[in-house]
């Protein structure tokens, strides 16, 4: 009770940053072509957003300059009934060879087991090797831990 929770992690950024140096508490410069790199069609990519952050404009820039531009990515935010036409989205996508991004996860909790059951069913062979599925989420209990795992 003697320490102030409100200040514990600001008074420990503040010490390791005295102490070991800057670079041990900022946070790296984010690099979207290494995470694609690293990347493969049987496992998607999240974003976990911040208050205020929107991923797509750097997300459909990178598209463009891989090719992906235009019609071969497919965007849709979630919210109430927009569950059947995302998975249609991805089935077109793993066939086409397309990205599908699937914005604000969190907003659609009673879908996340049907998109858990989509990815668990994700198979090189089933999608085509150009396809990528692009998540994004704030930070939520009912995300599935099993899309976070892989």
């Amino acid at each position: 009770r003697c320490l102030r929770p409100d200040r514990v992690v600001a008074a420990v950024t503040d010490f390791v940053a005295a102490e070991l140096g800057k670079y041990y508490v900022e946070p790296p410069p984010f690099n979207l072509e290494a995470c694609f790199n690293d990347s493969s069609n049987t496992s998607p990519l999240i974003f976990v957003l911040s208050p205020g952050q929107d991923p797509m404009t750097e997300l459909l820039r990178f598209a463009d300059t891989r090719g992906f531009g235009g019609k071969r990515t497919a965007a849709i935010s979630l919210g109430q009934g927009q569950g059947p036409i995302a998975r249609r989205l991805i089935t077109e996508g793993m066939r086409a060879g397309s990205w599908v991004v699937l914005q604000n996860c969190h907003l659609c909790t009673s879908w996340m087991p049907t998109l858990e059951k989509i990815c668990e069913e994700l198979t090189p062979d089933a999608a085509s090797p150009d396809f990528r599925l692009w998540l994004t989420s704030a930070p939520s209990t009912h995300f599935p831990v099993s899309i976070l795992q892989n």
